[in-house]
């Protein structure tokens, strides 16, 4: 999540060359067995953590996007913090828990933090990638997650495994246009794991859908003040996962002045629509103006006034 922040900050570009460290490719566990001095693209390297569970290819995006391993993982709890992960507490950036005292986490946690990372589409399209090559295809990628092969919908995400935390994964699947996330810490064998992760899919499949109501256009906005007497208005797509049964119990509510002062910018929040099921909030969305409309100036004003009088006239 943080290197693919980086990409979108600019501080990182895909094809950037980032070079191995000793420490990097001294990592153990899953591996693309990088050599110290060993140029890779950044584009390489995240393919190989996202497919492979690669612990150098980890490190060494770690290190070069924050400048070493430990100011990485600073960031890592940072991050965690910010997005309200409240029982998570990273000691490295692959999990490797040989030496680690306190490096843990949560399965409501690694949900929080997998929500944030499909919101960058490319990482769904490598952890869907069933098999894939580096090194110009002499070094061959498989991917870890065995459920992106063999499960209806599923595109992602990441398995680990330690002695200490047993077989784990954090599985997306996508339906009919909903994304669920499962999680499983602690599994006896990647047999159960992935069994465990099919079961809880199934039944999140079978109970719960995807509530859609689109976009559009409402009657334009009269304004008051302005060089246009009223703005068209919009409102964008509001979606929310329900219980099947709630599907149809859906309310919403328009709130909108009867007008507006000028100035109006296009883009500027004008009302909003709340939506609500059985009394309890689903969310809301903004309605927007699609249109500028200008205060008017003195003069302009005066113009008017005057037009007005000479009509009456």
């Amino acid at each position: 999540l943080l290197v693919m922040e980086r990409i979108d900050e600019g501080a990182l570009k895909w094809e950037d060359t980032i070079t191995a460290s000793a420490h990097a490719s001294s990592m153990g566990g899953s591996q693309i067995y990088l050599k110290e001095g060993e140029q890779m693209t950044a584009r390489d390297l995240i393919k190989s953590v996202v497919i492979a569970s690669a612990n150098d290819a980890a490190v060494a995006l770690a290190e070069h996007t924050y400048g070493s391993e430990e100011a990485f993982v600073k960031r890592m709890n940072e991050r965690a913090a910010e997005l309200g992960m409240t029982a998570t507490h990273f000691e490295n950036t692959n999990g490797l828990d040989d030496t680690a005292q306190n490096h843990v986490t949560s399965a409501e946690d690694i949900a929080i933090m997998s929500r944030e990372l499909i919101r960058h589409r490319e990482i769904l399209e490598f952890s869907s990638t069933w098999m894939d090559t580096i090194r110009n295809g002499q070094f061959g990628l498989t991917n870890t997650n065995r459920l992106v092969r063999f499960y209806r919908g599923c595109n992602g995400l990441k398995t680990g495994s330690t002695k200490k935390a047993g077989f784990c994964v954090s599985v997306t699947a996508e339906r009919e246009g909903m994304t669920l996330i499962c999680v499983i810490m602690g599994a006896e064998s990647r047999d159960i794991r992935n069994a465990e992760a099919q079961r809880l899919l199934d039944w999140g499949f079978a109970t719960y859908g995807l509530f859609t109501a689109e976009g559009g256009t409402l009657d334009p906005l009269r304004v008051t003040g302005g060089t246009s007497d009223e703005v068209g208005i919009s409102y964008p797509r509001f979606t929310a996962v329900l219980p099947k049964s709630d599907l149809t119990a859906v309310e919403h509510t328009v709130t909108l002045p009867e007008s507006v002062k000028a100035p109006v910018r296009a883009g500027e929040t004008v009302g909003k629509i709340s939506y609500t099921c059985k009394g309890e909030a689903l969310g809301e969305i903004p309605i927007t103006a699609t249109e500028t409309a200008e205060r008017l100036s003195f003069w302009e004003l005066w113009g008017r006034v005057l037009k007005g009088v000479l009509c009456i006239g």
